[in-house]
């Protein structure tokens, strides 16, 4: 199993949820977070007076699957998030030890 996180503009979300639902993605979390990377943030004006702002509002993706959809979800974000511009965001992969679904108690894949 994959945990796949993803940081992506806030304005993709419902973009990426739907091709995500398409390719048989049953289950995400979802956080609004704030960072900075290559952007370094900007600067914007209020009520006349400009200040930076050095935090960028971002969506943060949280997706476990099995390690065999691992590479097709990648692909999806990737190419449904991608806007061209800086700030599109990153994706990581990392190994899942196990899952355990409370309700019922079913393990790893099935409990995914």
């Amino acid at each position: 199993m994959k945990l796949i996180i993803a940081t992506i503009k806030p304005f993709k979300l419902e973009e990426v949820r739907e091709a995500l639902t398409n390719i048989g993605v049953r289950g995400m979390m979802v956080t609004e977070i704030k960072g900075f990377g290559a952007q370094s943030g900007h600067t914007e004006i209020y009520r006349g007076a400009e200040y930076a702002v050095n935090f960028v509002p971002k969506v943060k993706l949280e997706i476990v699957v099995t390690a065999a959809m691992a590479d097709e979800v990648v692909q999806t974000i990737a190419t449904t998030a991608k806007t061209d511009k800086i700030g599109d965001g990153k994706i990581f992969v990392l190994d899942v030890q196990s899952t355990l679904r409370i309700r019922t108690g079913e393990t790893n894949d099935d409990a995914i």
